[in-house]
């Protein structure tokens, strides 16, 4: 994903983001918890489905957590972070967006 990065945060957390900052996924230490953004339409269907909750602290902006991993199949979880990823691309200035090479 164009200018993604993978840092440790919080004692630990694996964060994903992009333009240094702005996060579109967060992992757990056992690599099983995964947080991501979801388009807001598609938030409420997400979390109906069981193994997947609002995400903590970050609900309100449409993330979302799935407890375990093997709730989704690999290509949706694949799908997802790459559709959190442009989430937060897109609101990113464009002038940011440019220096993505998107």
């Amino acid at each position: 994903m164009p200018g993604a990065r993978e840092d440790y945060k919080w004692g630990g957390v694996r964060v994903f983001s992009v333009a240094e900052k702005k996060m579109f996924a967060v992992m757990d230490l056992t690599g099983q918890d995964l947080s991501f953004k979801v388009h807001p339409e598609l938030f409420l269907g997400y979390v109906d489905r069981p193994g997947i909750r609002p995400a903590p602290y970050l609900a309100r902006a449409h993330w979302i957590s799935v407890a375990d991993l093997h709730t989704l199949s690999d290509d949706e979880v694949r799908d997802l972070l790459t559709r959190s990823h442009q989430l937060v691309v897109a609101k990113l200035p464009k002038r940011q967006q440019i220096g993505l090479k998107l």
